[in-house]
């Protein structure tokens, strides 16, 4: 499926596949898709940017590569690595005499020994792929610069092969929680856009689409508290994704209220640190009040 000729399509293949898009973030997939430029998607966490890459590879039948980016990540793990056990095999497979002949090595180093890393199977897929690499600011300077390389040339070279070049660009999304500031040379390469938390109408809307059997009444309760609860001074701020999860578990328990008995027995769904859980708890009466 081609990806869509106007900014309305794109958000109306987004919403069927479950994400509202606003028209900002819409426009900025749209120029991204259509220029061949990755696009930079920051925001709190729990907001929908991850979502974003799932959502538009689900939409539109690409296939979904994500690099998941953490602390000492280096090239091999985003790249590639040699399937050593299975040359070995190779190697007791061999008579002495083909080891010793060239072409033995040949083999041995052969595509079939290759095993695809995230950025290596989009540079062979192209775009029939969205590659998403996820949580950027967690990798190092080094690894930054060297994600910097690999997206403005889409080739990546294997010392025993050669090099491989992407016949077509994936479409290129990468998440920041901003745990640091990421360098001006990446950002410059990228489209950026920042998704904040959604005014209360709009997040009533986007719960609604992702769990359409949701009651519009408790939906709403729950938006006005977990409003309230994004004014207090937590540690953990719930986004979205709690939002979603805090209807569905309320819906799934048979709640129709948001009572503080059933805010307190279900605050798991929303809250996700010890101090900040004490907190909701001392004001859970004005939290649910009106909710």
């Amino acid at each position: 499926m081609e990806y869509p000729g106007t900014v309305s399509e794109l958000t109306d293949g987004l919403r069927r596949g479950g994400y509202l898009a606003d028209r900002g973030l819409a426009t900025t997939l749209f120029v991204s898709l259509s220029l061949h430029r990755p696009v930079l998607l920051e925001g709190e966490v729990g907001v929908g940017k991850t979502e974003v890459a799932k959502v538009l590879a689900g939409s539109y039948g690409r296939k979904l590569i994500r690099l998941q980016c953490y602390e000492g990540i280096d090239t091999n793990q985003a790249l590639y690595e040699w399937d050593y056990a299975r040359q070995m095999l190779q190697i007791r497979a061999l008579s002495e005499h083909d080891l010793a002949s060239e072409e033995a090595v040949d083999r041995l180093f052969g595509p079939k020994f290759l095993l695809q890393r995230p950025l290596l199977e989009a540079v062979q897929a192209g775009d029939r792929a969205v590659l998403l690499i996820d949580e950027v600011d967690r990798a190092d300077d080094e690894f930054e610069a060297f994600l910097l390389e690999v997206l403005s040339d889409f080739q990546i070279s294997i010392p025993e092969i050669g090099t491989i070049t992407a016949q077509s660009r994936p479409a290129v999304i990468l998440t920041s929680n901003r745990t640091r500031e990421l360098h001006d040379a990446l950002r410059r390469r990228c489209l950026y856009h920042w998704i904040g938390y959604p005014t209360a109408e709009r997040e009533v809307e986007i719960v609604l689409v992702r769990e359409p059997g949701a009651a519009e009444a408790l939906t709403r309760k729950v938006v006005r508290a977990v409003h309230r609860l994004r004014e207090l001074d937590l540690a953990k701020p719930p986004g979205v994704a709690e939002t979603i999860d805090w209807v569905r578990t309320l819906g799934f328990l048979g709640e129709t209220e948001l009572t503080p008995q059933a805010a307190d027995d279900t605050l798991g769904a929303v809250v996700k640190d010890r101090d900040d859980l004490e907190l909701v708890r001392e004001n859970l009466a004005e939290i649910t009040s009106g909710a």
